[in-house]
């Protein structure tokens, strides 16, 4: 499959770009703007608790959102059970801002890790909503394949807790993932710099979600630039299929046929 034509589908969504990519921690709209530019990506996600949704004046976040120019994905940042992310994206749909979602249900306000319980509870409300529903997880292979099984779009592991920049903590974990899921997995949360993306791309997910990574680089603009090329860098290898890694040398030049 050549590169161009290598589509990411989730529910009825086609999009060309797999990298995901938040609209908080920036100094103002311009600099959210113009790294969302820069980075390529076609969807957006924003927290819904954290903005003010009926502002769409000119200069105002949800002003550039719904300039048509990405798709955006509300999620449930905040949320910590599942009445309140259920409740949260009801009321972003009725708003017409809500059906492909992004659910988060935080189970730890220090590492601000999922409660997988509270997770697969609301998605199996939300499917049977008809949302299309993106949640994120932590990187346990059992909890995506139930995510999966009550019919979520895809699942969403993270790399490191949220904001931290560690980049990928588990890459074995993540291999077991991708080896059994039947729905495109998105890393999301923990990459801190263009090579974590390019290794989770390399690693054959089919997408990266990340906000802190590009909000606090010194030029967040340039990293999104960087991400944007990371992840294709990534997902090109990935398609192409690495060497095998060898323990000895192997010349790249043939002994045989040397003239003595």
């Amino acid at each position: 499959m050549a590169p161009f034509d290598d589509i990411l589908t989730l529910g009825g969504h086609s999009f060309s770009s797999r990298l995901f990519i938040g609209t908080g921690k920036y100094k103002d709209v311009a600099e959210t703007e113009a790294a969302l530019i820069a980075s390529g990506a076609e969807v957006v996600t924003v927290a819904l608790r954290r903005v003010d949704l009926k502002d769409q004046s000119q200069g105002s976040l949800m002003g550039l959102l719904r300039s048509g120019r990405w798709t955006i994905l509300p999620n449930t940042a905040g949320c910590y059970t599942a009445d309140d992310a259920v409740r949260t994206l009801r009321l972003a749909r009725e708003l017409g801002i809500a059906e492909l979602v992004k659910l988060e249900v935080i189970g730890d306000p220090k590492t601000l890790y999922p409660d997988n319980e509270a997770t697969l509870e609301a998605a199996k409300l939300l499917v049977k909503e008809g949302f299309t529903v993106l949640p994120y997880c932590s990187d346990d292979p059992i909890i995506c394949r139930k995510l999966e099984d009550a019919g979520c779009a895809a699942v969403m592991p993270l790399a490191a807790p949220i904001g931290s920049g560690l980049g990928i903590r588990n890459p074995h974990n993540l291999r077991l993932i991708l080896e059994n899921a039947k729905v495109p997995v998105i890393v999301d949360a923990g990459v801190g710099t263009a090579s974590d993306a390019a290794i989770a791309m390399e690693l054959g997910a089919h997408g990266v979600l990340l906000n802190t990574a590009v909000a606090h680089a010194k030029k967040p603009v340039l990293m999104a630039e960087a991400m944007r090329e990371a992840v294709s860098a990534g997902r090109k290898a990935f398609l192409a299929g690495r060497m095998p890694a060898q323990a000895y040398a192997n010349a790249s030049s043939p002994s045989s046929g040397l003239i003595e």
